[in-house]
This record gives C-alpha cells, structure tokens and sequence, in this order.
C-alpha cells in the first residue's frame, strides 16, 4: 500500500479530495488515528492496519472541524491526551460511532519527556501507540456532559474560596509590620467593619481589599445556594452525609467526580484513583517509605482530608474510623498525626464508595460491634 505524506507547509482546512480518499481507505480497513488538540487548531495522524501513515494534516478544534472529518468515516480508534477540550471532543467522537482513547499524559512519558516534541510527532506517537495497544496510553475516562457542567460549578467556587483566602492573608500581613493585627474571626465573617479600631494609616491599606473579601464572600454565597439546589438531583448523597464530617459539598463532589460508582470493581480502588495511596518504588530488598501518589482529583482528596481533620477533632462523635486516626496519630512520631489525616482521607474514599454503591445505612460503630458478636459468639458456644 502506497505511503502518503504531506508537505510542510500543509493548509489546515481539509479538501475535498482528502476527506474522500481518507473515507476511501476508513471504508476498506480500520484506521487508527491520533489527534494533538489545540486550542485552535488540532494536528492528527492517520495510520492503516500495517502502521503506515495514510493521512496528516491539521483541523480545526471546533465541532465542526470535527465533523468534517470524522462525521462520514467508519468506525475507528482516535487517541488524544486528556486536557481542555478532551471531554467535548471525546463525546463527540463517541457520539459519531468512533472508539475513543483519552490518554492520561502525566503516564505517557514517551510523549511528555520527549526530546523531541511537536504537535506533529505528538500526533504520530499517539496513533502508534493506540495502535499497538490502548492500555499503554493509561486512558482516563471522562464523565458526562451533565456531571461536568455540575462539578464546574463546585470547582469555581473552590477557585473563588482560594482566592478570598489569598487576599484575606494579604490583609492580616499588611498590617503586621504597623504593629497591629486584625481580630480572628472566620473567612466568611470578615468585612469592612474588621478595620474599625485600626490606625488610620492600617485601615487606608487594608478597607479597599476588605470591601473586595466582603464582595467575593457574597458571591460564594450564591454558590452555595447553586450547590443546595444541585444535590437535590442526587439523592444519592444522602446517604454519604450521615458521616460525621461529609457534608453537602463533599458528598456532591464524591458523587460528581466518580460519577458511577459501579466503575470500581472493589471500593478500595478508590483510594488509589484519588491519590491517596503510598507511591512504590520498589527495587530488590529497597522498599522506601514514600508519599502518596497524589495521582488523582485534587480538590476531592483536598476535601476528604478536611473531613479526616473534622473527625480527628477534639470533642468530634465516636466512630470506628476516628478511633482508628488516634490510635494512628499517637504513634509513629512527629509526623504521625499526618499520616493518619491521610489514611483516614483514603478510608473515607473507601466508605462513602461502598455507602453508595451498596446502599448500606451507615454504622459508625459497624466493626466495633462485628468484633464484640464474634467474642460474644464464642463465648456462649465455648458455655
């Protein structure tokens, strides 16, 4: 079979001659194809059964760019590297009958360690490898149009939230070197009126970005309201939020960010695909003790975490999974206490997974009193 290439200097909008040899040689034999996505413009490579190029060219990154191409052509297997346009463009491609790789690029290091590395040669290796195998581009699998429209919700309040923490600590250290302090008081409670009793030089500083903090807090407010009404579309979280420490906002990001809870086979999966779990690097009789892998979403592991802090919280209700945190920070150290904020983070992935999925009414004292039937079932038998 006769190798096509194309010119350097290709025009990125597609003839009509291209499209009809490209749906020729789709009509004769499955394609694979990778595609380099752009913000405006996207640069793919066709290859054929034996792994010759048939077709290269750029497009551009819109749905109907994606259209004009893929829209008459017979199934085929496209790979791209997960980022901005990924979600809309995988759907698309799904939607038009094509197998879909989303390719996880933190794992492909033959692509984002490449000495050599272009748009083009991006595309190539791509199709080669989606060719070869799929499993070795570690492909992700991105949620539904609803659940991402969803989940933009909560994490443009979590941007807004960081925001207002930065210029809330801005604030508090502009004054310090006045030899004055502002009053402690909770993020959403800090207004203009903090300035009140300061230095008129401190307040000169500091009322401008008081009255902005005011501002965002109002706008994370209505936020709030938007995520109320939003979990009332999943009922599902109900069940989460009867763990102490899970409210509406975790629960809803749990929920969006898995999006189907029957994806994991076991709910202790979930841990590792958060990035809760401890890297390995294992070689020979080393076993170094290693971070987590931080692999996954990090605004729902920044989450559970702070649920992990809630429930190691002096005065917080007992439960198996608190008790397991002060046994794990009463030892081991220093760092104890951190650790075991991070092995109660991944535990608690792993319960609100099988709450969910199984539908179970959490117990918080379900393995105390497994262990206490178990001693009280031998004891009568041993009677």
């Amino acid at each position: 079979m006769k190798k096509h290439t194309i010119a350097k200097h290709t025009p990125k909008v597609l003839t009509k001659t291209d499209k009809n040899r490209i749906r020729g040689m789709a009509a004769k034999q499955r394609l694979t194809i990778g595609i380099d996505l752009g913000d405006r413009t996207s640069r793919y490579c066709i290859l054929d059964e034996t792994g010759a190029i048939v077709s290269e060219n750029s497009l551009p990154t819109t749905k109907g760019g994606f259209d004009s191409l893929f829209g008459k052509m017979p199934s085929s297997r496209v790979a791209m590297e997960v980022g901005t346009h990924s979600p809309w463009a995988s759907r698309q491609l799904a939607a038009l009958g094509h197998e879909v790789v989303v390719a996880n690029a933190h794992e492909v290091k033959l692509i984002t360690k490449s000495a050599r590395k272009n748009d083009r040669v991006d595309a190539r290796k791509l199709a080669r490898l989606a060719r070869i195998d799929p499993e070795l581009l570690r492909p992700i699998r991105h949620r539904g149009e609803q659940a991402q429209a969803d989940l933009a919700i909560i994490r443009a309040r979590a941007q807004v939230v960081e925001y207002r923490t930065g210029l809330i600590n801005s604030v508090r250290g502009s004054v310090k070197p006045l030899g004055e302090r502002l009053r402690a008081c909770d993020a959403d409670q800090v207004t203009e009126a903090l300035a009140d009793g300061l230095s008129a030089a401190a307040q000169q500083i500091v009322r401008p970005m008081l009255k902005i903090v005011e501002a965002i807090s109002e706008q994370i407010a209505v936020y709030d309201r938007q995520i109320e009404a939003l979990a009332k579309r999943y009922p599902e979280i109900e069940l989460l939020t009867e763990v102490y420490g899970v409210g509406t906002l975790i629960a809803l990001t749990f929920v969006l960010t898995i999006e189907d809870a029957q994806r994991f086979v076991h709910s202790r999966d979930v841990g590792c695909y958060l990035g809760l779990q401890p890297k390995q690097r294992e070689s020979g009789d080393s076993q170094p003790e290693l971070g987590i892998s931080k692999a996954g979403d990090r605004l729902l592991r920044s989450y559970l975490v702070q649920a992990a802090h809630c429930m190691l919280r002096k005065g917080g209700p007992d439960s198996d999974l608190r008790e397991w945190g002060m046994k794990k920070a009463q030892s081991g150290g220093k760092r104890a206490k951190r650790r075991a904020i991070v092995g109660m983070a991944r535990k608690l992935a792993v319960l609100l997974h099988r709450l969910w999925a199984t539908g179970e009414v959490y117990d918080p004292l379900y393995n105390r009193k497994t262990v206490q039937g178990a001693a009280l079932g031998k004891s009568t038998a041993a009677a």
